[in-house]
């Protein structure tokens, strides 16, 4: 974990290029941030935040990462905040009907409508995630490709639901999203980064608010999605018909809930990446391998040329001269990629015809 940075949260002040805006849509006003110019026909790059969070506190460390330059300036990033959780925040009025997961999703056309954008790559966090995903279902013609991490296709079942009610009368909100957040590993080990984001979970967020983002989240329902096979449904099947590159780390408590998203996707179209020595934030706690994997993502898609050698590259071919097996990323299940084979994919990271999970040693 030596690539860990400070963790930069809502410190950071905007660059002299972000705009602001307050978009209206039919389900409420939402706040976004735009960094950078669309270029021509690209897409730009949209993310969406987890609960407990913002584009600040989410994405700071991520996007301020030095590698990741390489792959803004090519793209203009368009950053979403759930209505309520951007930084100073009012709060709702009271009787105050928050959108569901669904509308939340139904709020993204009308912002690349209100600024001009044709499409995106999307980049989602947990509830940020599922957003995005049902974004891509219900608009796959606005969707060209995903980043989801810690994401969760299925709905809150009723003894999951009966645990948070309990749960929400036992314990505070900022423990409830921590342990969303992190596990039980992280939260005994990394103490100074629990105590960062419980502080901005606490101080920064407007409590109300929060509970009626947590609460739409829990309200979920089931994506519906299903793997196509073929000869049997590739024609019927309800999935992501973009590329997607799933992410989770080993220690995050999201693990079962990425893999059963992953056991749900197209294969042919499909990545999961789990990260070694990585918990709930690998945005935070690994940017270089997250940007790594990002750009090689975004040029298996055919947006970026073929870079120079990089510090993951360079960490791959040490480990694997290191080790002796050859074998950093390890392939355990049935996913493939979808063309990060293409010029410009290291050596260390052996994407493969076959089917394929890639797990990083980081």
């Amino acid at each position: 974990m030596d690539e860990l940075q400070d963790v930069q949260l809502t410190e950071i002040k905007p660059l002299l290029n972000d705009k602001e805006h307050d978009i209206e849509t039919a389900f409420g006003v939402v706040h976004v941030t735009m960094r950078g110019t669309p270029k021509g026909n690209r897409p730009v790059i949209l993310t969406y935040h987890d609960i407990g969070l913002n584009h600040k506190s989410c994405l700071n460390a991520f996007f301020n990462f030095e590698d990741m330059q390489e792959i803004t300036q090519h793209f203009a990033v368009c950053h979403v905040d759930a209505p309520g959780q951007q930084e100073g925040a009012p709060p709702f009025p009271s009787g105050y009907q928050y959108p569901s997961m669904d509308e939340l999703a139904e709020m993204l056309p009308a912002v690349l409508t209100h600024l001009n954008l044709k499409s995106f790559i999307g980049i989602g966090l947990g509830a940020g995630a599922y957003v995005l995903s049902r974004c891509a279902l219900s608009h796959p013609d606005l969707v060209e490709g995903l980043v989801l991490i810690n994401v969760d296709p299925c709905a809150k079942g009723w003894i999951d639901w009966a645990a948070s009610k309990f749960s929400g009368w036992t314990t505070n909100i900022v423990d409830i999203v921590l342990a969303h957040h992190f596990g039980h590993e992280e939260l005994q080990a990394n103490l100074d980064l629990i105590q960062t984001y419980r502080l901005h979970i606490a101080q920064d967020i407007n409590q109300d608010n929060l509970q009626l983002f947590l609460t739409s989240y829990n309200s979920r329902r089931d994506l519906e999605i299903e793997r196509p096979v073929l000869g049997i449904n590739e024609n019927t099947a309800k999935t992501l018909k973009c590329p997607a590159l799933l992410v989770v780390g080993d220690n995050s408590p999201a693990v079962e809930a990425v893999v059963e998203c992953n056991s749900r996707l197209d294969p042919t179209k499909t990545t999961l990446l789990k990260m070694a020595d990585c918990g709930g934030l690998p945005q935070v706690v690994q940017p270089g391998k997250l940007t790594e994997a990002f750009k090689y993502f975004v040029q298996g898609m055919g947006y970026m040329p073929a870079a120079s050698m990089t510090r993951l590259m360079r960490s791959r071919t040490h480990s694997s001269s290191s080790v002796g097996s050859g074998e950093s990323i390890r392939s355990r299940s049935h996913t493939s990629n979808h063309g990060e084979g293409s010029a410009g994919t290291p050596d260390g990271i052996d994407l493969q015809d076959a089917p394929q999970t890639m797990e990083v040693s980081c």
